[in-house]
């Protein structure tokens, strides 16, 4: 007979719980590095929460499955991955005491465990359907004010950088590779940017184009000290030379590009003689080096050295579309070829070093995208943020002028993108705030203000966890954010030096951070059964995500 397994709350709750006690040892400013031995004898370290989370041997498919809800999100975002797991606990032990309480709402369970797990996907279920409809509300309404647009206009100029964006990196690199490489990451990817920025274009296109070619772009170098990173002019083909490589002549060289469908391997089948007349041709326009897709016939080596043109085989399908599209496309406009064509070369004293420092640096890339990318917002959502007089609001006193004053700002920050506000738990801290007072007004349905106070006692795990070794400065920190909220309207110009020194942190991550969990808890809380089954298809599935992740990674970030 098949094995079942019922899934009861608690096993979701325990599940979950253990996947926290892993990345708690490195969350926070003031987190430390987790290092993995893998089976060949390989070390990993690493500060990053996807690396951490996928690098694990899981045999339970809801730990998996946690773990793949965290490398979708953090892939997307590049960011968020620890405080993914750590909100996600806390609202799974919210919803656990609830339902233990409030077992009553389904009295038609014929067990107590079947009806608490019922009140938990009813909580699950109202809880994602409040952040859809309203959680942007409170955003514009109660986070924005606190932030900053960051600007990539300015940055490329090696005199005035732009601080906020500079600010912004800083705080990236530090959570990834601490404080002492956090510095010297953020002049590098400035310097990047800088080469690679398109005239005219969008500064998302150039950080778009970053991301999309960075396997391409980057080149790691192991057993050389962090310091020695640097950018280098042209490209660099992760392949050695099939045919001897002549000496470097002074003028410009010139290249031609085979893919796996036009390549000089479909003539194998001509004589020798065609394949000489091919490259003769190729010589004849000056064409010193042969980019190939695929492997070469040996009639072809012989030709190509011959002519004494440099060959370069099996030319991964990445670099030759950056190469063909660097070299071609560019020239549509006379303004993109104002870019400098560079590559990254990462060094580290060992290879897991560079490896996380590669990671860091595209998922970088992936946390501007999507700081970038304003909050979609309709107009007619706009209007439904205005405070009513029906509606209890934060501030009550000249509700008229001041709500028209903070609406039209609203709309400018919707409207402008890279909104960040100060880390440290800021954002949490804002949202819960905003989230209790409405809770406790008059105008919302009991279920609205049991689901809003919900969500507002779960955010306040995150700061809680980034002051947890001092209760002291927990307090401290949201007592300086709860003093900024009187003065909403002058927020933006009069941020606190304090809250500056904490660094930034992307609005829109953030937001798209607590969508991603509120979906993967009503995902965990639906399922009741689990099916066991020992066979082959068993043994593969246990290693799929490792092997998916690593994959996926090896495109991306190799």
């Amino acid at each position: 007979m098949v094995p079942l397994e019922q899934l009861h709350l608690n096993h979701v709750l325990q599940t979950v719980s253990a996947l926290e006690s892993v990345i708690l040892r490195s969350f926070g400013p003031e987190g430390g590095q987790v290092l993995f031995t893998r089976d060949t004898g390989q070390v990993m370290l690493s500060r990053s929460g996807k690396r951490i989370l996928t690098a694990l041997h899981l045999d339970h498919p809801l730990a998996r499955m946690v773990v793949r809800c965290v490398w979708k999100h953090s892939t997307i975002t590049g960011d968020g991955s620890k405080t993914f797991v750590l909100l996600l606990a806390s609202l799974l032990r919210i919803i656990h005491a609830t339902a233990s309480k409030e077992t009553h709402m389904f009295q038609s369970h014929n067990s107590t465990k079947a009806a608490e797990a019922a009140t938990a996907r009813h909580l699950a279920d109202k809880l994602l359907e409040f952040a859809l409809t309203e959680l942007d509300k409170f955003i514009v309404l109660n986070v924005l004010p606190h932030g900053f647009c960051v600007s990539l206009e300015n940055f490329t100029a090696k005199t005035q950088h732009n601080l906020s964006f500079q600010t912004l990196l800083v705080s990236f690199f530090h959570t990834r590779l601490g404080y002492a490489y956090c510095d010297f990451f953020r002049n590098l990817f400035c310097e990047l940017l800088s080469h690679w920025k398109v005239k005219d274009d969008q500064p998302s296109f150039s950080i778009q184009l970053l991301n999309n070619s960075f396997p391409a772009l980057h080149t790691q170098v192991s057993g050389v000290p962090v310091s020695c990173s640097r950018l280098i002019e042209g490209q660099v083909i992760h392949r050695d030379f099939a045919t001897p490589c002549p000496q470097v002549r002074k003028q410009p060289l010139k290249a031609a590009v085979f893919n796996g469908y036009l390549g000089i391997v479909h003539f194998s089948s001509w004589t020798e003689r065609s394949v000489e007349s091919i490259i003769a041709t190729l010589q004849s326009f000056g064409v010193s080096v042969l980019l190939c897709a695929l492997k070469q016939s040996s009639a072809v080596l012989a030709a190509a050295t011959q002519a004494g043109m440099c060959l370069v085989e099996c030319v991964s399908e990445e670099e030759i579309s950056l190469f063909t599209y660097v070299h071609l496309d560019f020239h549509d406009c006379e303004e993109r070829l104002k870019v400098k064509p560079c590559s990254l070369v990462i060094c580290a004293p060992s290879e897991g070093q560079a490896d996380q420092h590669a990671c860091a640096f595209q998922d970088a890339l992936r946390m501007l995208l999507t700081a970038l990318e304003p909050m979609h917002k309709t107009q007619t959502a706009l209007k439904k943020t205005i405070p009513s007089e029906e509606c209890t609001s934060l501030h009550t006193d000249n509700i008229s002028n001041e709500a028209a004053c903070r609406v039209h700002l609203h709309q400018k920050c919707v409207i402008e993108t890279g909104c960040v506000i100060s880390a440290g738990g800021t954002f949490e801290f804002l949202l819960h705030h905003a989230l209790h007072q409405y809770g406790h007004s008059c105008s919302v349905s009991v279920n609205t203000s049991a689901v809003s106070q919900l969500l507002a006692k779960a955010l306040l795990s995150v700061p809680r966890q980034i002051y947890s070794h001092n209760l002291k400065h927990f307090l401290q920190a949201q007592t300086r954010v709860m003093a900024l909220i009187p003065r909403q309207p002058n927020a933006l110009s009069n941020m606190s030096l304090k809250l500056l020194d904490l660094g930034f942190e992307s609005v829109s991550c953030k937001y798209q951070l607590v969508l991603a969990v509120l979906q993967c808890l009503t995902n965990l809380l639906r399922m009741n059964m689990l099916l066991r089954t020992h066979t082959i298809l068993h043994t593969k599935s246990h290693n799929s995500l490792n092997a998916h992740s690593e994959s996926s990674e090896d495109e991306d970030e190799d």
